[in-house]
Formats: C-alpha cells, sequence, structure tokens
C-alpha cells in the first residue's frame, strides 16, 4: 500500500523524499558546491526520466566563472526507493556522502561529503511542506541538504579544481508527467554575513492538481540552527515578482518574514536542458545563472531584522520551454559562426 501511495509521487508525515517515487515520470537530483573564497560554483545533476521501455538519465556539469557546462545522455539509469542513491552507469553515482560524475577526461567530478546539515525531519515534511502528502501533483521539490563540506576535485576542461571546503547544497524535484509549463527557482550560500551559517533555497510554479491550477512558491532558509520553512498559501504565504532579471520574494509566517531579492543578467545565463521523458531525448528548458547576486533579509516577530547578507554566487533559474527555446535560437543566430 504504501509502496502505491508513494509511486503517486506523494510522501507520508515524516517520510523520507530522498528516496524515488517508483510511478513519476522523472525525478531530478542536484547538487551545488559553492567556493566563496575562490568565486566558483560547480554543479552536478542527474535527472532519471521514465519511457515505456525503461528509465534513463540525462546529466550535466557545469561551472562558474568559466562558463564551463556539459550534458551527457545514460541510456540506462535507476535509483533506490529506500534511500538516496541515483546512478547512470559510469557516468553518474550520487549518494549521501559522496557525488562522481564521469562525462568526459574534461568533464569529471569526484567528491565525499561531510558535516552535511540536512533538512529537519521534525518539520514533517520536505520542502512543500503539507503538499507532499497530497498524491499525484505535476511537481514536488525537496532542499535535503542545506549545508556542509565538500572534499574532493572537478575537471573543468583543461583546469583541475579543488572543492575542498566548498559549502554542499543539494534538492530532488520530481513530478507525475516531467517538467511543469513554467516554473522559478534559486539558491544561495556564501553570503558576506555569517557565510557558514546561512542557506537559502526557493522552488515556485504552477501545480495542478485534477483540473485545478495555482500557483505557489516554497521558500526554505537556514539560519545557524534553526530551518524557516514558508510556502503554504494560508498559512506561511510567499509572494513572488519575476522578470527576465529579478527574482523577488516575500514570505511570513508566525515568527519570521522573509525577503529574497535576485539579480542577474539574462545574457549570462545558461540555456539547460530539461528531459521529455518518454521521448528519451531533452530539450532546452531553462535559463540558469551560476553566479547572480542575492539579497537576503529575515526578521523575526518582536525583534526586528535578525539577518541581513548578500552572496554573489546564487543560482537563478526562469524555467519554460518557450522562453528557453527562443533564447537559444536567439543566441544561435547572433553566434559569430552563423554569421
Amino acid at each position: 500500500m504504501l509502496r502505491r501511495y508513494r509511486a503517486t509521487g506523494a510522501d507520508l508525515p515524516f517520510g523520507n523524499p530522498r528516496a524515488a517515487h517508483p510511478g513519476v515520470a522523472m525525478e531530478g537530483y542536484f547538487w551545488r558546491f559553492t567556493d566563496a573564497p575562490n568565486g566558483r560554483v560547480v554543479v552536478g545533476l542527474c535527472g532519471v526520466s521514465r519511457a515505456d521501455d525503461g528509465r534513463w538519465a540525462n546529466i550535466s556539469l557545469a561551472e562558474h566563472p568559466s562558463g564551463f557546462h556539459r550534458e551527457g545522455y545514460a541510456p540506462e539509469a535507476g535509483a533506490s526507493a529506500e534511500r538516496l542513491d541515483v546512478h547512470a552507469g559510469a557516468m553518474f553515482h550520487g549518494e549521501e556522502d559522496r557525488v562522481r560524475v564521469a562525462l568526459a577526461d574534461d568533464a569529471r567530478l569526484d567528491v565525499r561529503l561531510t558535516r552535511l546539515r540536512g533538512f529537519p525531519r521534525a518539520l514533517g515534511y520536505g520542502g512543500a511542506g503539507f503538499a507532499h502528502a497530497l498524491p499525484g501533483l505535476s511537481q514536488y521539490w525537496h532542499p535535503h541538504v542545506l549545508g556542509g563540506r565538500a572534499t574532493g576535485t572537478a575537471t573543468i576542461g583543461d583546469e583541475t579544481v579543488e572543492l575542498n571546503g566548498a559549502q554542499v547544497y543539494a534538492e530532488k524535484n520530481w513530478g507525475r508527467g516531467g517538467f511543469p509549463d513554467h516554473w522559478w527557482w534559486g539558491q544561495a550560500q556564501g553570503f558576506d554575513e555569517r557565510p557558514d551559517e546561512v542557506c537559502v533555497a526557493f522552488a515556485g510554479g504552477p501545480v495542478h492538481v485534477g483540473p485545478l491550477k495555482l500557483f505557489a512558491t516554497a521558500l526554505v532558509v537556514r539560519l545557524g540552527d534553526e530551518t524557516i520553512r514558508l510556502g503554504d498559501p494560508i498559512r506561511t504565504p510567499v509572494k513572488h515578482e519575476l522578470d527576465d532579471h529579478r527574482w523577488q520574494l516575500r514570505g511570513r509566517g508566525a515568527r519570521y518574514s522573509v525577503e529574497v531579492d535576485g539579480r542577474a543578467p539574462l545574457e549570462d545565463a545558461h540555456v539547460l536542458p530539461v528531459p521529455l521523458p518518454k521521448e528519451r531525448r531533452m530539450v532546452p528548458g531553462a535559463l540558469e545563472h551560476l553566479g547572480g547576486t542575492l539579497e537576503l533579509t529575515v526578521r523575526k516577530r518582536g525583534s526586528g531584522v535578525v539577518y541581513r547578507g548578500t552572496s554573489h554566487l546564487a543560482g537563478l533559474e526562469h524555467g519554460s520551454l518557450a522562453r528557453a527555446q527562443a533564447e537559444a535560437e536567439r543566441r544561435a543566430a547572433t553566434s559569430p559562426a552563423t554569421r
């Protein structure tokens, strides 16, 4: 019975959203490493998709500030329904304490993870709150690592870079039919104030429940030993204002209110692929920045501002098949090679 329930994408209270949901079209596993002293970010991801003839994966490795980005396709892939363990042949293996990517000799990652600060189990549900208990949603989101330290290296083109001491962030997203029509996302560490204690992440977009469609944003902040989760449309609403260059969020709850102001120019975004699960192929789908600017302000009821800081290594993303395709075509038309 529990397996059938989780196959819809849902999780019981105090369940384990990190484990695979065997019936959904796609589950994305994402790790982000922020090396603030050196101004560097490295991202590794693996999206496991379900086609009629089995599961396959799209894999990406990207780095800031070089702009390096490499993609891969694995015809076979899988993930454990018991724990965090995702694999795609020899190209990708992600576990709780280690991540390995091997796309090519010049596109590799091998890091071990320690001192991890997980998403608090005491909150009952994952990053999307009570929505995790609802079967069949178009999208779920869970940031399961909100801090930690990496030890290892990444091979980025002709350079091998040390990631020893880099901060760790990890999340999962999954859904009934793959990616939604439109979404927004962000994550930042490496703040100028209390850099070892602060992590922010958010994700939003349309959520389909049967014939109903609503827009929702989930927002999670780790501030020292406390984790703030906002995004319940009634109890802890998060409002958003977005355009091609800005991400503005305003969330409030019973104890805390949070303001997020993200900025990044469109021309600096990577055009990243998203999978079409049943078709076993990828298409341009997301405009993602690896080094945007994000200002975070946290207020506590009765105490005023308890945190204010800025990161210049923020991940900021707009997702839309139409917008990403249009931007990819614009860049191709204006590149020197096409003139």
